[in-house]
């Protein structure tokens, strides 16, 4: 697919949803959303106040310590139940099943684990975005060709020589595949708990707009968070793209 026409369905599809959106404001009207250019410009005047990035720092520092938890962990994991075929086989239908439960009836748990702050946002993060890796990674490790090990076993390499020229190259395009699923339910995850354990942040704003009927407040948040979500997510695509052409 050429540049010319992946920017030509990005313009025909933000236009879809520019229009959509407006279509929702004049149903519903400003008691539920605001319109799209007046939200633009809300969520301009909200970037010039100071008081509102220490929000965004805290919300940035607590996904940062859950993706980077939630990235380790899940990797390593998921290369460890690959390589094991039987736990493999065993932990794969108990992760789906797990991965399926909205996180949301864990707040209880979490709450009286963790407590209020950022212990409790870090841990609803990773808790939303480990799973994802790690079956991803899992699933990676398990359908390495055969051929690949035949030749690691052929060529006498060592561990680190058989896992930096042969099996990392063969697995990372699906580990980017699951870190960017990963980057974006952590990033879902944090904002969830900065919405029931926390007193700062982004989804804190969020939840306060939602709790006091300020819809500009809640749309020009969530239009914020919107437009960094499919920012990080388009390059993490666009790396993932690379690699699957490069492989």
């Amino acid at each position: 697919m050429s540049r010319f026409t992946r920017a030509t369905d990005l313009a025909v599809f933000t236009i879809v949803i520019l229009a959509l959106w407006q279509c929702l404001y004049d149903y519903a009207g400003e008691v539920a959303i605001t319109a799209p250019m007046a939200t633009f410009r809300n969520a301009g005047d909200l970037l010039v106040k100071p008081e509102f990035w220490p929000n965004v720092g805290a919300t940035m520092l607590a996904f940062a310590y859950a993706f980077a938890i939630s990235a380790v962990a899940g990797v390593a994991l998921g290369v460890l139940l690959g390589v094991r075929r039987f736990a493999g086989e065993v932990a794969e239908p108990i992760l789906a099943a797990i991965y399926t439960i909205p996180k949301v009836t864990l707040y209880p748990v979490m709450l009286l684990a963790f407590g209020l702050g950022m212990s409790a946002k870090v841990a609803f993060g990773v808790i939303h975005g480990v799973i994802p890796i790690v079956l991803f990674t899992m699933s990676a490790v398990k359908n390495l060709s055969p051929t690949l090990l035949r030749t690691v076993r052929v060529m006498r390499l060592t561990g680190w020589q058989a896992a930096s020229t042969v099996i990392v190259p063969a697995i990372l395009p699906e580990v980017i595949s699951g870190l960017r699923v990963g980057f974006s339910l952590t990033l879902l995850g944090v904002l969830i708990g900065e919405m029931f354990a926390s007193q700062r942040g982004l989804g804190f704003l969020i939840i306060n707009g939602i709790n006091g009927h300020n819809v500009r407040m809640m749309t020009a948040v969530t239009l914020i968070v919107v437009l960094f979500a499919v920012t990080a997510n388009s390059l993490l695509l666009a790396l993932d793209r690379h690699i699957h052409h490069h492989r």
